[in-house]
């Protein structure tokens, strides 16, 4: 099957990472990918939750909003009067999960660390976008940190990043686009290390239920293109200075 841009089956879109985009935040990363442009701040702030207050841990947030002119048509902004909708509540929970699982909590001591993903232009993975952007923003913060005594060596597990994948027409595709999103029987987002660690599986049969077989294949796909994302982000961080290896638990 012949994508529309041309693509392999197998082959994520082009991405660019530009780290220091903000001035103040700790850590932040403009993430282009495709025709999908996520900005994602990093900021930490000393204390944490009541109910985690005293146990020496640390905690990991997100929040997520769609800019008005992601569409053709401007759309209200979310969180008018204190409300955010449903999708960018499951969406926020997803990156705050996803990257939890690469930080070592305990070492990050009684602070916090708050993404704000802000999809500028959408063309599908926004979400997988966000993760793979806040990653590099979050070893942003993971290092001022460290460079400032606050935390140790050993605060990060490991790189994650995210990709979707998608069956459409039958046939199982990396990386979709807005077009082939619309399109797929089963839109599946997989967030993973480079060594095949899987950390979450979101995803769903659109209408007909699949097979396990068929499930087997996309999450085979989705392993295969998280390696490539994980060393550009590393390629990423290295060009800033960043040892992020120094992080590594």
């Amino acid at each position: 099957m012949t994508r529309l841009d041309g693509r392999a089956y197998d082959q994520a879109r082009p991405a660019t990472v530009e780290l220091g985009f903000q001035h103040h935040p700790e850590g932040s990363v403009l993430y282009r990918c495709g025709g999908t442009t996520v900005l994602v701040a990093a900021s930490v702030e000393e204390g944490v939750r009541e109910w985690l207050s005293g146990q020496g841990r640390g905690w990991l947030t997100a929040e997520y909003a769609m800019h008005p002119r992601t569409s053709p048509r401007r759309q209200a902004r979310d969180g008018r009067r204190g409300r955010v909708d449903g999708r960018a509540q499951e969406i926020q929970r997803l990156i705050a999960r996803a990257l939890r699982a690469s930080v070592v909590l305990e070492r990050l001591g009684e602070r916090s660390i708050t993404l704000d993903c802000d999809v500028l232009d959408a063309d599908g993975g926004t979400r997988t976008a966000s993760i793979t952007a806040g990653m590099v923003a979050t070893v942003m913060c993971l290092d001022r940190l460290r460079r400032t005594g606050l935390v140790g060596d050993g605060v990060l597990r490991s790189l994650v990043a995210a990709v979707s994948v998608g069956l459409v027409e039958g046939e199982p595709m990396l990386d979709l686009c807005y077009e082939e999103d619309s399109a797929a029987e089963v839109d599946l987002n997989v967030v993973a290390t480079a060594d095949g660690c899987l950390v979450e599986v979101q995803g769903t049969a659109e209408e007909a239920p699949i097979r396990r077989e068929q499930l087997d294949r996309m999450i085979d796909l989705a392993l295969a293109g998280i390696p490539s994302l994980v060393e550009q982000q590393e390629r990423a961080l290295d060009a800033a200075g960043i040892d992020w290896k120094r992080l590594l638990a």
